[in-house]
């Protein structure tokens, strides 16, 4: 059993060698947490691997070389875990936390033990301890979810989706992972849209990470292979058709002050400035218009914006709208990227652009002024679709498929809640 249990941290290669060397099986494993009573009957060398290895925290890109090889290692682990019957279900109508004893804890036990985020010498009890803590924090730190402890919707969700499923979405990802892995340069900006996350990427290690806000499930967000060529402190903001349709023209229609309280100016297709009280917002006619928003502290886009070319028009983003960074489920933009502590990204942007560092940007954007900068040595951004991937032995990251391009409804964790 001593080397077995490597397994559930390191992946194919360590069960290999137990099944060379005559050891147990991955069967053996997962019988042995189900049988398992208390902590006395465990092994205390596992139980130092647990504690020493395997940190969820990485400054090791998701679109690299390393991860698709950790990506491989995960699949191995996870095909082992589904043919050996995955892990049962864990009762999600309590709100199970430290200090906790209940009957369901002993079934959140056996479900964490086999995925590998609680040692098997944590035994098998009623009790919500500091083991179990521990756990469902690693827990949601691999799925992205706050890692706060508690047993809540998303959390049950993500736990309950069935090892199978999960399998299927390490094999699926692996296919993206490899068309890119090893093709996006040396110095990158990466978006990742179901994990709603920044990578500024530099000789294959992540020098920033931001949190983004990502596209609604009926604006998303769509891939970009592009380079940003321009930054724009204190933008004016061009509503796009979709918002002026979907957003704007119901605005209108609800309160005709609106506009000029957002400090929104309307322009006619000559160039013209029109007052909106003379437009019949009963009708769509507005959509030919111009709908520009002058910079300032409520500008749809804050401070400033990363430009590049791409196909939808999309781009990158400050927002007023700090507290959206704090959602556990950012899908709320129209299809551009918000980009929570922006300025630091800029910065990075713009290093080696003559005169704009840190304390000029940061006078710029103290001026009120509207002043487009190009960047020397444009900056390669993608905006990429990865759900799951792995960043070391035994850290599989999950995503929510927020939307749908992974074959699985049971992914879908955020549209079905």
């Amino acid at each position: 059993m001593r080397t077995s249990r490597r397994f559930f941290l390191s992946g194919a290669s360590a069960l290999a060698a137990t099944m060379v060397a005559g050891g147990a099986s991955a069967q053996d494993v997962i019988a042995d947490i189900l049988k398992s009573s208390g902590r006395s009957n465990w092994d205390d060398q596992f139980d130092a691997r647990a504690s020493q290895g395997g940190k969820v925290a990485s400054t090791l890109p998701i679109v690299s070389l390393q991860t698709v090889a950790y990506t491989e290692q995960a699949i191995a682990q996870y095909q082992n875990i589904a043919m050996q019957g995955g892990w049962g279900p864990v009762p999600d109508t309590k709100k199970l936390q430290l200090g906790v004893v209940d009957p369901d804890v002993v079934p959140l036990r056996r479900r964490l033990m086999i995925s590998g985020d609680l040692a098997q010498g944590a035994g098998i009890s009623e009790a919500f301890d500091s083991y179990v803590d521990s756990a469902v924090k690693r827990f949601q730190a691999r799925h992205g979810l706050p890692a706060d402890g508690t047993l809540g919707q998303y959390t049950y969700a993500a736990m309950n989706v069935s090892a199978q499923v999960r399998l299927g979405q390490l094999q699926t990802n692996l296919q993206r992972l490899n068309e890119r892995a090893g093709t996006l340069g040396n110095r990158y900006v990466l978006v990742d849209i179901p994990g709603a996350q920044i990578e500024a990427v530099e000789n294959d290690r992540v020098v920033l990470r931001h949190t983004a806000v990502v596209g609604k499930i009926d604006r998303q967000t769509p891939i970009v292979d592009s380079k940003i060529n321009e930054i724009i402190v204190n933008p004016y903001w061009n509503a796009p058709v979709s918002i002026v349709r979907k957003d704007i023209i119901p605005l209108m229609r609800k309160d005709p002050n609106y506009l000029k309280d957002s400090n929104i100016r309307l322009f006619a297709p000559d160039g013209s400035e029109v007052d909106p009280l003379t437009v019949d917002w009963s009708t769509d006619d507005a959509e030919k218009y111009r709908f520009r928003q002058d910079p300032g502290a409520g500008n749809a886009m804050a401070s400033v914006k990363i430009n590049f070319p791409s196909p939808d028009g999309v781009y990158m983003h400050d927002t007023p709208q700090q507290s959206l960074f704090g959602k556990m489920m950012r899908f709320d933009s129209s299809g551009c990227v918000r980009v929570q502590n922006v300025r630091d990204l800029v910065t990075w942007i713009l290093r080696d652009t003559p005169g704009w560092t840190r304390q000029h940007f940061e006078a710029s954007i103290k001026s009120g002024e509207n002043i487009p900068v190009q960047v020397t040595n444009p900056v390669p951004v993608y905006f990429l679709y990865i759900s799951a991937w792995s960043t070391g032995p035994g850290v599989v990251q999950f995503r929510d498929d927020i939307y749908g391009l992974d074959g699985a409804n049971e992914l879908q964790i955020t549209s079905s809640l």
